[in-house]
């Protein structure tokens, strides 16, 4: 995708595989923003994995889009419900980072969870295991393994089909993150900035 002047909207889809840091640099985006996060994996297994079903799941996503009329980042992609979002946005940011990179962020946050099996999400989301992780064909390793080369070229065709007024940022390395991060500050202080005569 083609380089250009970072300047974010104020409806922001984040998408990238697991590890790739979608929700630390969504919850950056919303903090700078001063508008809320969405993260659909807190919808989808709020109750347990995959407890809520695709029905309640774009009930819920819409509910909570609506409450937010000053802007929102919405976390993940979920193509059974992306039209709710995609829809609304005004700035897409593709985390298209190596596999090496995200797969060794998944395995160094997936171990300590399994161990201490914290819930996620929510006080009654699911937890991981290390059973379920090294010992399971539901392993979220083996699935970000076999996952990572066949997502990419789908989010691609779908990011090409996107609506061209809208912004769209594909960042490759954690220094492009960062980078883009810093943009988004300095675009906010800017506009926030008293004017002077």
């Amino acid at each position: 995708m083609e380089k250009q002047p970072i300047e974010v909207g104020r409806r922001i889809a984040v998408w990238g595989t697991n590890g790739s840091g979608k929700t630390t640099l969504s919850q950056r985006l919303g903090a700078i923003l001063g508008v809320g996060v969405v993260e659909l994996d807190a919808i989808r297994h709020a109750r347990g994995w995959d407890s809520t079903d695709w029905p309640e799941f774009r009930a819920v996503l819409t509910e909570r889009l609506d409450s937010m009329p000053d802007g929102w980042v919405v976390e993940g992609s979920y193509s059974a419900i992306m039209d709710v979002y995609l829809s609304r946005i005004d700035t897409m940011v593709w985390l298209h980072l190596p596999f090496r990179t995200t797969f060794w962020r998944l395995l160094k946050r997936t171990i300590p969870r399994s161990i201490k099996q914290t819930r996620l999400y929510t006080q009654t989301g699911p937890h991981e295991s290390i059973r379920q992780n090294f010992f399971s064909k539901e392993s979220i390793l083996l699935w970000s393994g076999a996952s990572h080369r066949g997502r990419g070229e789908m989010r691609r065709a779908r990011i090409a089909a996107l609506p061209s007024h809208i912004r769209v940022y594909e960042l490759c390395s954690p220094r492009e993150v960062e980078a883009f991060a810093q943009a988004v500050q300095r675009q906010t202080r800017m506009v926030s900035a008293p004017e002077t005569s």
